[in-house]
């Protein structure tokens, strides 16, 4: 039987395989969780989900067997989020549910009106990780490095398509966008607290895979505007 306890195995898995966890995560399945030698956890990556049996507590590490793989990799739709920088708790709380609802790439951008102009990186990556072993998803998102506005739409690929968050649309025609073909990225785009410059907003509307989207009539908060943009694309992806 398969234990509810998933921890991020970011090295090789295979059958057989005898290795130790990281020691946050011995520190974690030993005292938090009090696991015993011979209990199950499970283990997983991007290549997929392994049953595995501690073996035994060594040195501040925990060893374990790899059993058997219960789930394979999975094709996952590619949906970005790039966003400016905010506040530490509604950046986390954005981060957590974000990756809960199968973001693949986020994107710090740094535009005129941002007020936040830096991350904690590692943080992010631990609450990303965190999320992924709660959500049942196999893959962790990627966290990029901080980056302009300008360069963001300049490195964009051009085979993908932006959902623009814009609070000056009434454009709601999502459906129809989404049942076209689209080989990249679908990628979120949310402005800081302050709303994107109007120079900003054209730049943006002005690209040919820029697709404005209506999200309230209300203004919305950064983080609440990201997981509304998000349900909604999904919504729209799985119906």
């Amino acid at each position: 039987m398969t234990s509810k306890i998933r921890l991020y195995f970011s090295n090789k898995i295979e059958s057989d395989l005898v290795t130790h966890l990281n020691k946050n995560q011995s520190h974690y399945i030993k005292n938090v969780m009090r696991l015993k030698p011979g209990e199950n956890i499970s283990i997983f990556n991007s290549y997929g989900e392994w049953s595995s049996k501690i073996e035994s507590y060594q040195k501040g590490k925990a060893y374990i067997k790899i059993l058997d793989k219960v789930r394979d990799e999975e094709d996952e739709r590619k949906i970005w989020l790039a966003f400016s920088p905010i506040k530490q708790n509604p950046l986390n709380f954005m981060i957590q549910k974000a990756t809960e609802l199968g973001i693949q790439k986020f994107i710090p951008i740094i535009c005129e009106r941002s007020v936040v102009k830096n991350i904690n990186t590692e943080r992010v990556k631990k609450i990303i990780i965190e999320s992924s072993e709660q959500s049942n998803r196999l893959s962790i998102p990627e966290i990029k490095k901080i980056e302009s506005l300008k360069n963001f739409i300049k490195v964009f690929p051009k085979n993908g398509c932006i959902i623009f968050c814009d609070i000056n649309t009434h454009e709601k025609n999502l459906k129809e966008i989404l049942t076209k073909k689209i080989e990249g990225p679908i990628c979120i785009l949310v402005g800081p607290e302050g709303d994107f410059s109007e120079t900003e907003r054209q730049l943006i509307i002005n690209l040919k895979q820029v697709y404005p989207l209506s999200l309230a009539s209300n203004i919305l908060k950064a983080e609440t505007a990201s997981i509304a943009a998000i349900t909604i694309v999904n919504f729209q992806l799985n119906s």
